[in-house]
C-alpha cells in the first residue's frame, strides 16, 4: 500500500487515461472536435450537486489538465471525479480497505429531475489501488428528458435503490459511492451527455450546478474546477 500513502490532495484517481501529452488549452480552440459549439453551452436542466456533506474535486473543468477525461470519450470529455478529504487525505487509516475512505458508502442524489433508463448494480468493488476495466462500473444513467442524460459511476454495489423506469427528484437518493469500475479508490464519477446510452460516442456536455459553495464561496450557477472543495447550500 506504498503507492496509497503517497497519494494526497493532487490527483489520484486514474479512469483509464490516455497517454496523450497536451498543453492545458481549452478543447475546440482550432475546432477539431466540434467544440466551439459547446464552450458556451449553457445547461438546460436545473442540477444540484448530486451529495451531501463537502466533496473535493479531484477532475473538472473545461481544460484539459483539469479535466483529465478529454480523450477517454466524447462523451466524458467534461466529466467530474469527486470524493471527500479530510487533512489532505482521502482514507483514514492505511487505505487497503475501501472502509477507509471518507466517501465509500456515502449517500448519492439524482443531481436533476428525471427518468431512470439503466442501472447497473451488481459489478464488485475494486480492492483499493487496483483497476476493473469495466469502465463504469456500477451506474445510474437519468435522462432529463429534454436532450441532456445524467450518468453516475462508480456506485457501491448493491447499493443501487432506483429501478429503471422510476421517475426521479432533484435530491432524491440513488445509491452510494462506491469503487466498481474502472477506478483505483473510492469516488463518484458524473458527467452529463446528449444521449442515454452508457457506451454510445454522444457528446459530452459543460454541466453547471445551481445554488452551492466553492472553496466556501457560494455561486448561483456555476461549474466546479479540479481542486476546489464544493458543497451544497
Amino acid at each position: 500500500m506504498k503507492f496509497l500513502k503517497l497519494l494526497t490532495y493532487t490527483l489520484f484517481v486514474v479512469l483509464i487515461v490516455s497517454p496523450i501529452s497536451c498543453a492545458d488549452t481549452l478543447i475546440g480552440d482550432e475546432g477539431a472536435l466540434d467544440e466551439d459549439v459547446y464552450l458556451n453551452y449553457q445547461t438546460l436542466t436545473t442540477l444540484e450537486l448530486p451529495f451531501e456533506e463537502e466533496w473535493f474535486a479531484v477532475n473538472a473543468g473545461r481544460t484539459h489538465g483539469d479535466g483529465a477525461h478529454h480523450f477517454v470519450s466524447r462523451s466524458e470529455r467534461y466529466a467530474y471525479d469527486l470524493l471527500i478529504v479530510q487533512n489532505r487525505r482521502s482514507y483514514s487509516g492505511d487505505g487497503s480497505k475501501n472502509e477507509d475512505y471518507f466517501c465509500f458508502g456515502k449517500r448519492l442524489n439524482a443531481p436533476g429531475d428525471g427518468k431512470v433508463v439503466a442501472i447497473e448494480s451488481s459489478v464488485e468493488d475494486n480492492e483499493p489501488g487496483t483497476v476493473n476495466r469495466t469502465q463504469v462500473g456500477n451506474y445510474v444513467i437519468i435522462d432529463h428528458l429534454n436532450g441532456e442524460t445524467s450518468i453516475l459511476a462508480h456506485l457501491k454495489k448493491g447499493s443501487i435503490i432506483v429501478a429503471v423506469g422510476d421517475m426521479v427528484t432533484r435530491g432524491q437518493e440513488i445509491g452510494q459511492a462506491g469503487n466498481s469500475g474502472a477506478s483505483t479508490e473510492p469516488h463518484l464519477h458524473y458527467h452529463l451527455q446528449q444521449t442515454s446510452e452508457p457506451l454510445r460516442e454522444g457528446l459530452g456536455l459543460p454541466a453547471q450546478f445551481l445554488n452551492y459553495y466553492e472553496d466556501d464561496v457560494f455561486v448561483e450557477r456555476s461549474e466546479p474546477v479540479k481542486g476546489q472543495r464544493v458543497r451544497k447550500n
